[in-house]
C-alpha cells in the first residue's frame, strides 16, 4: 500500500508508517506548497492514499467530485506526535485493506471509512 502525506502531517506519522514497510511519498521532501488539486491529481496518478490534516480534500471529493484513489483525514488535535503516530499507525494496520478509495477519518482510537 502506497501513501502520499500532505505537508502538514507530521513527520512522525511519515516515520512510523515506514516503519511498517508501507511506501510514503512525503511531499515536504519534495516540493512545498502545491495546490490540493494537484497533490490529490498526483496521488491518483501514483495510486496512492493522500494522508491530510486539511478538511479541503473533503469539499474536493464530495462536492466536487474529484477522483482519487483515498484520503484519510487525520483529525488528532490535543495529541502529541508521538500519540498521533501510534493511533494513525494502528488504524492503517488494521483497516488497510479497506482505505484505498475511500474518505477516511482518523479520530482517537476510531477510523469512519466511507
Amino acid at each position: 500500500m502506497k501513501f502520499l502525506a500532505d505537508e502538514g502531517i507530521d513527520r512522525s506519522i511519515v516515520n512510523s508508517l515506514r516503519e511498517l514497510s508501507f511506501d510514503v511519498y512525503y511531499v515536504i521532501e519534495d516540493v512545498r506548497s502545491r495546490d490540493d488539486d494537484i497533490l490529490l491529481k498526483i496521488a491518483l496518478e501514483e495510486n496512492r492514499i493522500l494522508i491530510t490534516k486539511d478538511k479541503d480534500f473533503g469539499e474536493l471529493v464530495f462536492r466536487l467530485q474529484k477522483a482519487h484513489a483515498g484520503v484519510i483525514l487525520i483529525r488528532l488535535e490535543g495529541h502529541d506526535t508521538n500519540e498521533r503516530a501510534q493511533i494513525v499507525s494502528k488504524l492503517v494496520l488494521q483497516y488497510h485493506e479497506q482505505l484505498s478509495g475511500t474518505f477516511s477519518v482518523i479520530q482517537k482510537g476510531i477510523i469512519r471509512i466511507r
